[in-house]
């Protein structure tokens, strides 16, 4: 998504390929690669157990520690670049498609419960020898994020999880219209992806009109695969496994939430908290659902801030 202040360096590119009569794609690519270069990130794939992985890393490596970022439902690895620009001069970053997302692969039979989507991050990092790391999530990557900490803490230095999935001891907005017939992370028609993001975030950032369309585009193609997923993942809010699970977390662990948020409600954050031995849970006034987009400095000062122990003085 586009930063929030170079609005008209944004607009001025966008005015440019619309005289030069580029399709609405050609934007898109142009622009979503502006923002990828401004981050110092690159594109690359990874081929793990025949699945084409996509993600971003570091233009330029350096000798910092490595940030793993994992993506929310529906999502895809460029919700972190507006919070990766503030990273990458430090830290090695990747932020990865998670199956089913963004441009990997995208099988209907590979399994999405939360714990196996654990199983497929773990694979994916071992492929590209990421070890140990800083690990953060959003939403459904936050879930994963956390039950990756209890699976194996020996690779995690710290947990980064942004209004995370996994327990829905308080119920919110979308757990009434999900009940009601109507899911409103799931886009599939003209005006739904709007009304997604208008959802999703209290500070929605600006996406000029050809971008949005393309965006809305690739949601809508995704529909049956985000079905899915996310017949899938809804099942760990109302279990108690996840909940056993992370209380065998030894690693830090800080706990982000957006107190704006409609589709997870902020209060689940104490829940996570109490349960998770020894971590930190920081409320977000005026934030929705995704702070690393609506609020990216805050959130790494925030990250920094409780990190700062626990990162390696070569970085």
């Amino acid at each position: 998504m586009l930063q929030k202040h170079p609005f008209t360096i944004a607009l001025l590119l966008v005015s440019i390929l619309l005289i030069s009569a580029c399709s609405r794609h050609s934007i898109y690519e142009t622009a979503i690669n502006y923002e990828r270069s401004r981050a110092g990130l690159e594109t690359a794939s990874v081929t793990v157990d025949e699945l084409n992985i996509a993600y971003l890393r570091n233009s330029e490596a350096n000798k910092g520690d490595t940030i793993v970022l994992v993506h929310g439902f529906g999502a895809n690895k460029d919700n972190w670049t507006r919070m990766a620009r503030e990273l990458t001069d430090d830290f090695n970053v990747y932020a990865i498609d998670l199956p089913g997302h963004g441009e990997s692969s995208k099988p209907l039979d590979l399994g999405y419960r939360l714990e196996e989507q654990v199983e497929h991050l773990a694979g994916i990092l071992s492929a590209l020898d990421i070890d140990e790391m800083h690990m953060m999530g959003n939403s459904m990557g936050g879930g994963i994020t956390a039950l990756y900490a209890a699976t194996y803490p020996e690779q995690i230095k710290t947990a980064v999880l942004f209004d995370p999935a996994g327990i829905l001891e308080y119920e919110s907005e979308l757990v009434d219209r999900v009940l009601a017939g109507d899911n409103p992370l799931i886009p599939s028609e003209p005006g739904d992806f709007k009304r997604l993001m208008d959802f999703a975030m209290e500070k929605k950032p600006f996406v000029p009109w050809p971008i949005l369309g393309v965006m809305e585009e690739q949601a809508i193609a995704n529909l049956e695969v985000n079905k899915v997923i996310f017949a899938a993942i809804q099942e760990a809010g109302f279990k108690s496994g996840f909940r056993n699970a992370i209380t065998a977390i030894e690693d830090p662990v800080l706990v982000i939430w957006g107190k704006e948020d409609r589709i997870l409600d902020y209060r689940n954050g104490e829940v996570f908290r109490n349960a998770i031995p020894g971590s930190r849970l920081e409320v977000l006034e005026g934030v929705g659902h995704a702070p690393m987009i609506e609020v990216p400095e805050r959130s790494v000062r925030l990250f920094l801030e409780f990190a700062n122990p626990y990162i390696s003085k070569a970085g």
